[in-house]
């Protein structure tokens, strides 16, 4: 949050050091007390952002899940696991992430890699401050009424400083889970969805304000909604909702409600973020914030418990801005209630599951440099072509799954990327990828590929399945 008061590719062979799905019981109590959301936004961009291109090919989530007709539980570790490489970024380019630095640039790239294999068209939108050249990243999930635009967004800048992890990767982080979810959940929302990733927030709202005086009059009059997400995981939090459009208001009033969490307004960041631009504009805002270095009261702290007499952030704007300096619990609700806002303003609905085509049979993955392996299935019985929501189902062992790049042939041959390698030390790949195979027919011979890049370990194909 602006203060006002004073993937990287990774070679062949060389390695660098380097999710699961569910609705929470909680988010029944949260969605039985939940308001009818209607008419909310649209939005049009302006001559680079209007029309873009057509969604990658493949989607990527870190487990198999069925989506569920209720808003998700986004699971904290999935967001702490971006925090954790947000900071890494910062550590490998001189401790931020910060306007015109390295660590944004690589802050960005991360971002945009994740949403690029989830299926989101993404674009970048570049400008200049300072001497320097910024960038905001626009990821659009397809489908949805294009004239009815649900659009939420955070500033992914630090200061210089420090690493920027609760300012804000907090709120960068959430967003990117939540848009995530929206592919695994394969939804279908009534409105467009829109999520934004803003530059140099933090020298002034650049970005944001760029993204916002460069959409014309009309493409402005269509947004009917921005969602805002400055530092949402404080380490002495309080729950703060933004009261600037009442329907956005009561819509996270309404979840904290389900939880018996009690809200305060939020005043400490009026202005002083990226929901400004959008309602200088005349776009309704809301969103959610933890607190920075005002002052937590005893009245807060009996509460929301914490430390009264002491800040909401500490290490506001500072060194210690670490991945040490978030609270788990805050970053957990707000991130399940801004998935909660994102499926209920949203209007989602998911898509029933086709029919499926499973293999069972083991095949061995060599270690680099041997050829790829591929596990064949043959579907036949199903009319028509392949539709745009194909689910690829992958169970892969493998003792270093950053090693491997996994594709989904087509029976005419076409390759679908569904996971590139990076630096992932972990082991195993079980995951569930959306590919848009619409202009395949859905018999013959699909092929999973699976090709490891860099030497030292192997594993093996143990299943996987396509479902049409």
């Amino acid at each position: 949050m602006l203060d006002t008061r004073t993937f990287r590719l990774i070679p062949n062979g060389i390695r660098s050091p380097h999710m699961s799905l569910s609705v929470s019981p909680r988010l029944g109590a949260v969605a039985a007390l939940a308001v009818a959301a209607t008419g909310l936004y649209a939005v049009t961009t302006p001559a680079a952002l209007a029309s873009p291109a057509a969604p990658p090919t493949a989607v990527t989530a870190v487990t198999a899940v069925t989506a569920a007709p209720t808003p998700p539980d986004i699971p904290v570790a999935n967001v702490k696991a971006h925090l954790a490489q947000l900071q890494t970024i910062a550590g490998n380019n001189g401790g931020n992430r910060a306007h015109g630095k390295s660590g944004y640039k690589a802050s960005i790239d991360y971002v945009k890699a994740k949403l690029d294999a989830a299926g989101f068209t993404t674009t970048l939108q570049t400008f200049t401050s300072g001497g320097a050249t910024g960038y905001n990243l626009i990821a659009d999930w397809p489908g949805g009424d294009p004239d009815s635009v649900l659009m939420t967004g955070a500033h992914l800048d630090s200061v210089n400083a420090g690493p920027g992890i609760n300012d804000n990767g907090s709120g960068s982080a959430a967003i990117l889970e939540t848009a995530l979810s929206v592919s695994r959940a394969r939804l279908q929302p009534t409105k467009h969805l829109r999520f934004g990733w803003w530059g140099a927030e933090e020298l002034g709202m650049v970005g944001s304000k760029y993204y916002v005086n460069n959409l014309p009059a009309a493409e402005k009059s269509k947004i009917s909604g921005y969602l805002n997400f400055d530092m949402i995981g404080s380490p002495n939090p309080g729950y703060f909702v933004y009261d600037d459009d009442p329907k956005l208001e009561g819509t996270f009033k309404t979840y904290f409600a389900g939880l018996n969490i009690p809200t305060e307004i939020e005043t400490e960041g009026d202005g002083r973020s990226d929901h400004a631009p959008f309602k200088n504009a005349g776009i309704p805002v809301g969103g959610l914030f933890s607190g920075a270095d005002y002052t937590k009261t005893a009245a807060q702290a009996q509460k929301w418990g914490g430390t009264s007499g002491q800040a909401f952030d500490r290490c506001y704007h500072a060194s210690c801005d670490t991945s040490a300096n978030i609270d788990d619990t805050a970053l957990d609700h707000n991130s399940d209630a801004i998935a909660y806002a994102v499926w209920t303003l949203g209007a989602g609905a998911t898509v029933p599951p086709g029919p499926s085509f499973e293999n069972t049979t083991d095949v061995a993955v060599p270690d680099s440099p041997a050829p790829a392996v591929t596990s064949p299935i043959t579907v036949s019985g199903v009319a028509g072509n392949a539709p745009a929501t194909t689910k690829v189902d992958v169970n892969i062992v493998h003792t270093y799954r950053g090693d491997l790049v996994i594709d989904l042939l087509a029976p005419d041959g076409t390759a679908y990327r569904l996971k590139n390698s990076d630096s992932d030390s972990g082991d195993n790949v079980v995951a569930s990828y959306t590919v848009n195979a619409s202009s395949e027919p859905a018999n013959g011979v699909w092929k999973l590929q699976v090709k490891d890049v860099a030497a030292q370990d192997t594993g093996y194909i143990d299943s996987w399945r396509i479902t049409f």
